[in-house]
């Protein structure tokens, strides 16, 4: 079969198409690329998730890249992919693989790759490496066994040197002496027991949930940190009178909250007080990258702020290489996911709450208050939702059609300002919030249909519009 890289890699059923041989078949392209490149004497970083198997994909990579002679290092437990990402950057590697679907649904598993800053791969050098794979019947292996014997795969621990590196961004002292009470869902996944490992042993205390291992992730479709996902975060904030929830998802690059009374704080609002809290609290000034599927706050932020604003398209492919170009302060996307200077062009599910705790602690403020503080800032209220719609094969090039041709000149009763086809189909509206209709880049015959909006009571009939567009009925969305 022919495998495909989308947004960061490679993703596919487990036993289906995701299987050994496929994983070494993309573990041979991504070493030729190494070699290519003149990376590959640098060494490259292995990780992997709690998914089913995992550590198993794992080793069928190490063993590949060692019959290249390039030198694994190879985490020696599931670990969350900010760490194994600055693991590629503090050990000098040239690179990273990362076996991990993220938040897909519990069957699937995937092949992430890195480049030596710890950052995703540009889309033209995905090609090159997706080019680059070869049929099974050429890949060479040497087993794990041999090839720890001859010091080509070497296990370590990459948690001591990522928490020592957290201390040149931010001073947690503040924040285990201010008495906060926060709930931790580690969602089965990778962040598990990670805040409480950075900040206990004094005022703070953190209440896990969900820290197991549970590759079916019970309870949820997919391990991403949205509603419905979130209610048991959302019930353990009320019954312990918490200050704060913060939810991983299942790798541990993104983040949800949950304010002092169980309301979600969405992944919009969560990257306006993020960059808020740079700029105003710390002091920050540099550009801010945002994909064009994330909130209009930040073009305010920018205005007011004095900093320039880039957009981009979805995914961190193309959210790394500009945060790069223009040394951005931070960099982000709809998903939860964010990224800040100092640190690695990666999501990282483990320094962005450290820096939201900080925000309270500083200000005073309860997360509610501090989003009520964001909108007097911004000027206004934003509102937002998305809808996501599986559809069959047959209905894919009709809806893709539909799209493509629609030229709708209001939605909702707003005056279109502007159309942005750049990754999907983004329709500004006169109020300032937006449309987009969108195909997923890593769960083929999926659409995602977002909005946001400053007026409330228009958010579902802008979602009910979009799927109008697109040829579907409202109500088959979830």
């Amino acid at each position: 079969m022919k495998i495909a890289f989308g947004t960061d890699g490679w993703r596919g059923t487990i036993a289906e198409d995701y299987t050994f041989d496929n994983v070494r078949r993309c573990a041979q392209g991504f070493a030729r690329y190494l070699l290519d490149n003149d990376n590959a004497g640098k060494g490259v970083v292995v990780g992997y998730d709690r998914r089913f198997a995992s550590e198993h994909f794992a080793a069928a990579v190490a063993e590949v890249m060692a019959a290249h002679d390039i030198r694994v290092h190879l985490t020696q437990g599931a670990t969350p992919t900010p760490v194994i990402s600055y693991s590629v950057v503090a050990l000098g590697a040239g690179g990273g693989v990362n076996i991990t679907a993220s938040h897909n649904p519990p069957w699937d598993n995937g092949f992430k790759v890195r480049d030596r800053y710890g950052a995703a791969i540009d889309p033209h050098d995905l090609k090159e490496i997706e080019a680059l794979i070869p049929p099974i019947e050429e890949v060479k292996r040497l087993p794990l066994d041999k090839a720890e014997a001859r010091g080509l795969v070497e296990r370590f621990d990459p948690a001591p040197v990522y928490i020592e590196h957290l201390k040149d961004l931010i001073d947690v002292g503040p924040i285990r002496r201010a008495g906060l009470l926060v709930v931790h869902d580690a969602m089965w996944g990778n962040g598990a027991r990670w805040l409480e490992r950075i900040l206990g042993g004094e005022r703070m205390r953190v209440v896990g949930i969900r820290q197991e291992r549970n590759p079916l992730f019970p309870g949820m479709i997919r391990p991403e940190p949205i509603p419905p996902n979130i209610e048991a975060c959302q019930e353990k904030v009320r019954e312990i009178g918490a200050d704060v929830g913060i939810v991983n998802d299942g790798d541990a690059d993104r983040i949800g909250l949950v304010d002092e009374a169980g309301g979600f704080l969405n992944q919009l609002q969560v990257y306006g007080l993020l960059a808020l809290y740079l700029l105003e609290v710390r002091g920050w000034r540099g550009p801010i990258v945002k994909t064009l599927s994330t909130t209009s706050m930040l073009d305010k932020l920018g205005e007011i702020y004095s900093v320039p604003v880039y957009h981009t398209g979805v995914g961190f492919k193309y959210v790394a290489p500009k945060m790069l170009e223009v040394d951005a302060i931070v960099g982000g996307e709809e998903s939860g996911g964010y990224a800040f200077r100092g640190n690695i062009p990666e999501r990282d599910g483990v320094l962005a709450p450290l820096f939201f705790l900080d925000f309270m602690v500083q200000t005073g403020k309860s997360p509610s208050q501090l989003l009520e503080h964001l909108y007097e800032v911004v000027g206004a209220r934003y509102y937002y939702d998305r809808i996501d719609y599986y559809f069959s094969p047959e209905e894919g090039e009709i809806v893709r059609r539909r799209v493509r041709e629609a030229r709708p000149e209001s939605l909702a009763g707003l005056k279109m300002s502007n159309l942005d086809t750049t990754d999907g189909y983004k329709y500004s509206l006169e109020d300032g919030g937006w449309l987009l209709i969108r195909f997923s880049g890593t769960e083929p015959g999926l659409i995602r249909i977002y909005c946001e909006t400053t007026y409330e009571d228009k958010v579902g009939a802008l979602l009910e519009e979009g799927m109008r567009l697109a040829g579907l009925e409202p109500e088959r969305g979830g």
